[in-house]
């Protein structure tokens, strides 16, 4: 799994600048050409209409707001992605199901096998479930 992401462009939309920096060395340890990260809904719709992206990662709260925009325009875009949350049992929004959740902080491990799924839609995916301590 340690190039799962090999030659792949990914955007990080994520408000805590540590967590930030955790999940961008984690996309660059599985491949990741290019990492781009936006921490406002507002900067990431932004990227989103000037570059294109192989997958994201998405905090489902980005100060105080929540992130469905971004995720709207990532799904429109068709671009796999993953939310993270740092909350319990999150609300995931109707046609937003089947993407899978991780609760932070979460491993490397934990980001490469829910990008594994979502990249790979042809294997059962395990859809909404929280994965991460």
């Amino acid at each position: 799994m340690d190039r799962l992401l090999s030659g792949k462009r990914a955007l990080v939309v994520e408000d805590e600048m540590l967590i930030l920096m955790m999940i961008e060395d984690m996309l660059r340890d599985l491949g990741c050409e290019s990492v781009k990260a936006a921490a406002t809904v507002s900067q990431a719709l932004a990227l989103l209409e000037t570059q294109n992206f192989d997958v994201a990662t998405l905090d489902m709260n980005l100060e105080g707001n929540d992130s469905y925009l971004v995720a709207e325009a990532l799904r429109t875009r068709g671009v796999p992605f993953v939310f993270a949350t740092g909350y319990g049992s999150p609300k995931i929004r109707d046609g937003f199901s089947d993407r899978p959740v991780l609760k932070k902080p979460f491993m490397d491990r934990e980001l490469g096998e829910a990008l594994a799924r979502i990249l790979a839609p042809q294997t059962e995916v395990n859809s909404g479930r929280i994965i991460g301590v």
